[in-house]
């Protein structure tokens, strides 16, 4: 098997897993774990795991001139990115979450233009006009009464401001990612993670009760930490050594599907029509805004 191939399988696996975390993130909050706390859960186990592996790569020193991009890619990447999805997943349901995090490609589209001047085209403003109405149709149209989703229209705009947050880490992000090794890059984040997220989630992490959580809680979590954190990251940057960026980012559109399918399959969540069609015209934003056009 090449190293292409691979490379396809592990987009593919990551996108899966994401897919799927809708649903299962969801079933631990907010019963047994709050959603600062699950974020605790997730940064400090992701951190263990990168110090660990960081053995296999190279040693390096950040630079003092990195300190300060450093710390704001950890507040957006790892700290407000985390705590507003999951706050908003635990306010939420599965699919709003499916499709909501789908508008990531619009988001960064903006910021690239905003940040460091990249040209935008008609279609690619139409495209983001569209994704942005669906996004929205979904904050304020797209409201049911659910016991486990308490306030959906403010947990989809907090899962939408997730998608703003994290796509201006990427854009800020690529200079260390050129510049330092994955492990190293990524243990110092998720370390920098920890201290940013523990004032806001140490008083829910102290207050798990462990030796409450029935095993579909602790799977749920240790799916969270080791599968949606850790995984995924690794995925991901072996999947950039062999695919283009832009063919990475493609895969985004197999999320929203396989989060439904599976929110559904299990019993979790239901299709409305307002969902239909809000996934329909962020799915068609994302596409114009992303679609490269031919010279």
């Amino acid at each position: 098997m090449s190293k292409r191939t691979l490379a396809i399988l592990a987009a593919i696996g990551a996108t899966g897993i994401y897919g799927l975390n809708h649903t299962i993130a969801k079933g631990v909050m907010p019963s047994y774990v709050g959603a600062f706390g699950f974020v605790m859960l997730r940064v400090i186990g992701a951190t263990s795991l990168f110090w660990a592996i960081s053995i296999f790569g190279p040693k390096e020193k950040i630079d003092k001139k990195d300190y300060l991009r450093m710390l704001v890619c950890a507040i957006l990447g790892m700290g407000v990115n985390m705590l507003v999805f999951f706050k908003g997943l635990s306010l939420s349901t599965p699919i709003n979450s499916a499709v909501l995090v789908t508008t990531t490609p619009i988001i960064v589209l903006i910021m690239s233009s905003l940040l460091i001047k990249e040209k935008i085209t008609k279609r690619k403003v139409s495209g983001i006009f569209i994704g942005l109405i669906g996004a929205l149709g979904l904050i304020l149209f797209g409201t049911e009464i659910r016991q486990d989703a308490p306030n959906i229209p403010l947990g989809n705009f907090l899962i939408l401001m997730n998608s703003v947050f994290y796509g201006t880490y990427l854009i800020l992000a690529k200079i260390l990612i050129s510049k330092y090794h994955p492990f190293t890059f990524m243990k110092w984040l998720f370390s920098l993670g920890i201290l940013i997220c523990l004032p806001f989630g140490y008083q829910e992490f102290m207050e798990i009760k462990w030796s409450l959580l029935p095993f579909d809680m602790i799977w749920r979590i240790v799916f969270v930490i080791i599968g949606t954190t850790f995984c995924t990251y690794l995925f991901n940057i072996f999947a950039l050594t062999q695919l283009k960026a832009s063919t990475l980012s493609a895969f985004v559109y197999v999320q929203p599907l396989i989060g439904i399918l599976f929110a559904i399959a299990v019993g979790k969540d239901s299709l409305t029509l307002i969902k239909v069609l809000a996934a329909a015209m962020v799915l068609v934003g994302v596409y114009l805004s992303s679609k490269k056009v031919r010279p």
